[in-house]
């Protein structure tokens, strides 16, 4: 399994970004998973009144729900500082991670490819202070960085995306796999 991290600043393309990589990927058949990290302290993907929150509300832990063509799983309890380990053992049936987010986590991880979605020349600049390796700068602006490392906008340059794509399965098939 390799691991990529999508990060950037609020509105720079990182979904874009993960949308473009992701249907990069998938059309060459590969498993791809997507974690996305959501700082919203109080946020919930279980509906009120529903029943898998009245479960959860009755003190639930683990509620799992099972429909023709989806299963979900909300484990409700504290997971502010969740592992990288942590995470990658949900992801464990597939090929690619690719991680939104979790700047703080994956930033300084030497390990784990970067792929930094940016707003300006100046965002790309203090990216390559804070964060490597970094295979690529995307965005959803036309911008010219004129660095050392590549920029695609995500929305107008499918044939630059596949180069994107192309770096992480060379990193996939690096680790042994196929």
């Amino acid at each position: 399994m390799v691991i990529v991290a999508v990060i950037g600043s609020k509105n720079s393309g990182k979904t874009a970004t993960m949308e473009a990589i992701i249907k990069g990927l998938t059309r060459r058949g590969y498993k791809v998973a997507a974690v996305k990290h959501i700082p919203e302290k109080d946020f919930t993907v279980d509906e009120k009144g529903k029943d898998t929150w009245r479960f959860a509300e009755s003190g639930a832990k683990t509620i799992v729900g099972i429909a023709p063509k989806e299963i979900f799983i909300i484990e409700k309890g504290d997971f502010y500082a969740l592992s990288l380990e942590k995470i990658l053992e949900l992801c464990h049936r597939n090929d690619i991670v690719l991680v939104e987010g979790f700047r703080d986590l994956l930033g300084k991880n030497k390990k784990i490819p970067k792929i930094v979605a940016i707003k300006s020349t100046e965002e790309a600049l203090e990216a390559l202070k804070n964060f490597e390796p970094i295979i690529a700068f995307t965005g959803t602006h036309s911008i010219e960085v004129g660095l050392n490392v590549p920029y695609v906008d995500v929305l107008r340059d499918e044939d630059r995306i596949a180069e994107i794509v192309d770096e992480v399965i060379k990193r996939l098939k690096d680790r042994g796999a196929s």
